[in-house]
């Protein structure tokens, strides 16, 4: 069943859709729900409002690991890091380098 806060989160977006916090909310409401395309889409739209938002940063980067997207996963762990640094966020940066450290290598054309 879906989270019920999910509608709510829309509908208050619907009035503010600059407002980082609810993009946030339901991109983790998304996760909550194993809805993980959808948890990329809001936490994208999160990101657009708001780029250096290092928690949205770790909650994309998880929900594109979840989504089997390895590739965007690491570019965002590694652009997060560089965000999460500049904020001073340790916590960011040591569970984006855990995430990006237990993707799979990145595969390589020859």
């Amino acid at each position: 069943m879906p989270d019920p806060k999910i509608e709510k989160f829309k509908k208050v977006l619907q009035m503010d859709p600059n407002d980082e916090t609810l993009w946030f909310g339901l991109g983790k409401a998304y996760m909550g729900d194993e809805n993980w395309e959808e948890a990329v889409s809001a936490l994208e739209s999160c990101l657009k409002v708001k780029p250096t938002y290092s928690a949205a940063i770790l909650a994309l980067a998880q929900s594109l690991k979840h989504a089997g997207r390895p590739d965007q996963c690491r570019t965002v762990c590694t652009q997060g890091i560089d965000v999460a640094t500049a904020n001073g966020d340790l916590l960011v940066i040591k569970n984006l380098e855990e995430l990006r450290d237990s993707l799979p290598q990145a595969s390589s054309m020859p």
